[in-house]
């Protein structure tokens, strides 16, 4: 295939995945944003030097943005070809979610590597800045109609030229945030991740020659393709449709539908996403880019042996018009991104479902919950917290779905309790397992979790998230999980969004407290079929109450939280009547 051999291929592709994974660490170890160095909501790749295609990702990286990058290395090729001016030593910065972006916060840096005066790749950083302007700190701004309100936008701009920073970027880049020493230390920490790239690949390039690296690149390509097309003919031809909503766009309160029909023929597939709602009026819109990243993600859950690289997307077609609100242009609002391509991947989940049971996997949690809280200190200076939040994973037909887990799009971590408290002025009073929040099956969702904040401080208070309304979906027989909720505490009692997961401009005062309570994920298979001493289990272990083991999986739990085996069978019995 290739003309290396096997050995020296696979040394190659664990040695350019180790400078990916490498320049990952350098940037979680020096930003100075908990999401990037707790969460890991950062991502870097090598990318092809015509078409910007994904050659190597790193094993840590943010896999939403790895489909991404792609289009957005494809962005700077453009701007070069239209402009000209590329020289060694060049840096692009932008965060454009039209152009090969997703939202506003996410900046990338991208930087072309030459060879004796021949472009022969480009090197790509991504990570979450913590604010970059906008009506709402944080940037997830539940009622933007239109990007504006969302923050900054750069479309590609040179930040370094031939070796030289452009400190007038800089200066517009800390102008426009709310917290400009967070942003510029994560900047630098994305530089560093450039330098140690170059430096390793260089070293790489040197050891056993530009023309073999190139020849492993298009040989790790060529075997992602033929894998994936494998993976496609094993399923039946035809076309298989799901659908899936989202509560609303934060603006109106109408349910927003994503819709999928995938057909099978012979080894391609194509994934149409005509039938989506049209583009809304709230900030839960995304990008055609952002739509195949997380089409790609979706893919590569369900055929995890395929590589991670541009040729497992060859076999694929994507039909994803600008009339839905799946491919739209500027400024239509995409802050909440993050909780359209959840609901993107469920569907992929679900159409494969139907093409292929054994691989079916039930609805996760489907929302990052991304909660912001903002204030002052007593010493005047401001302070913004940004996190996201987990929940259950639905259930397989291998195991149960995962407790308090993270989302699909990311091998992220969730920010723990200490770091966050330690930066902010916030203390958590609770961060728990949530009892009854997962799907009933055969195979259980995992539980969401409980998570309460008091605020050490006076503060504002937003939240975008989803899943307050439709709940996620059980498969082959298993039951849907529980709903997303929040609340938060004033002088006058407890309460709840209008709009059921998504708020802007709530206040509290100093000592009181927000309280989010997220999903589980769905069940798979017939709960009846599930064994009975395994929901005993769940109930000893605080997962399900005794109410539930009976309502819905036939089982009858004792006090003392053994299996009462005589009445589980006449329950079973009568339910199976």
């Amino acid at each position: 295939m290739s003309g290396i051999d096997p050995v020296t291929l696979a040394v190659l592709k664990g040695r350019l995945e180790q400078i990916a994974d490498e320049m990952d660490a350098t940037l979680y170890r020096s930003a100075f944003n908990p999401i990037i160095a707790e969460a890991r909501d950062a991502c870097h790749g090598l990318y092809h030097p015509v078409t910007g295609a994904t050659l190597v990702q790193g094993t840590n990286g943010l896999p939403i943005f790895v489909g991404a990058m792609a289009f957005a290395v494809k962005a700077v090729i453009d701007k070069v070809e239209r402009e000209g001016g590329l020289e060694p030593g060049d840096t692009f910065l932008f965060n454009d979610p039209y152009d090969g972006g997703t939202h506003l916060n996410d900046f990338r840096l991208v930087r072309p590597i030459f060879r004796d005066d021949r472009l022969y790749c480009w090197l790509a950083s991504v990570g979450h800045w913590l604010d970059i302007g906008g009506n709402v700190p944080g940037g997830f701004n539940a009622q933007a109609t239109e990007s504006f309100q969302e923050g900054v936008r750069f479309p590609p701009v040179k930040l370094i030229r031939a070796g030289l920073m452009n400190e007038d970027i800089v200066a517009i880049l800390s102008a426009n945030a709310r917290v400009p020493v967070s942003n510029f230390g994560d900047l630098n920490g994305q530089l560093n991740a450039l330098d140690l790239g170059e430096r390793r690949l260089t070293e790489l390039l040197d050891e056993y020659g530009d023309a073999t690296v190139a020849t492993a690149f298009d040989a790790f390509s060529d075997r992602a393709e033929a894998m994936m097309r494998a993976a496609v003919s094993a399923l039946p031809d035809g076309t298989y449709s799901f659908e899936d909503y989202l509560d609303n766009d934060g603006i109106t309160d109408h349910r927003l539908t994503i819709a999928l029909d995938l057909t099978v023929a012979g080894d391609v597939m194509t994934l149409d996403f005509s039938r989506s709602s049209a583009p809304c009026a709230g900030p839960l819109n995304i990008a055609y880019s952002t739509a195949v990243a997380c089409c790609y993600v979706a893919l590569k859950h369900v055929f995890t042996d395929v590589p991670a690289n541009a040729g497992c997307l060859r076999p694929i077609t994507f039909v994803i018009p600008s009339t839905t609100l799946l491919g739209v242009k500027a400024p239509k609002p995409v802050g909440g991104y993050t909780e359209t391509i959840l609901r993107v991947i469920g569907v992929v989940f679900g159409a494969l479902a139907k093409a292929d049971p054994s691989r079916a996997t039930a609805g996760p949690f489907g929302t990052i919950n991304a909660l912001s809280l903002a204030g002052h200190r007593p010493d005047g200076s401001r302070w913004v917290m940004f996190s996201f939040f987990g929940g259950g994973l639905g259930g397989n037909p291998e195991s149960d779905g995962l407790n308090h887990a993270n989302n699909p799009i990311s091998t992220a971590t969730i920010p723990p309790a200490e770091i966050l408290e330690a930066a902010y002025p916030v203390m958590f009073t609770q961060w728990a397992l949530r009892p009854d929040s997962a799907g009933a099956g055969t195979h259980r969702g995992g539980v969401g979790a409980i998570y309460e904040i008091e605020s050490l401080t006076d503060a504002d208070v937003f939240l975008l998230g989803e899943r307050g309304r439709f709940a996620p979906f059980g498969v082959s027989g298993g039951l849907p999980a529980s709903l997303n909720k929040f609340f938060w505490q004033t002088d006058k009692g407890e309460f709840s969004p209008p709009m059921a997961s998504k708020v802007a401009n709530v206040k509290i005062r100093a000592g009181q407290r927000v309280r989010l309570e997220s999903p589980g994920g769905g069940g798979w298979g017939d709960p009846l079929q599930r064994d009975p001493q395994r929901v005993a289990r769940d109930v000893r272990l605080g997962y399900v109450n005794s109410e539930t083991a009976a309502r819905d999986y036939g089982v009858v739990v004792m006090e003392n939280g053994e299996l009462d085996e005589s009445a589980t069978v006449a329950l079973r019995k009568g339910a199976a009547a």
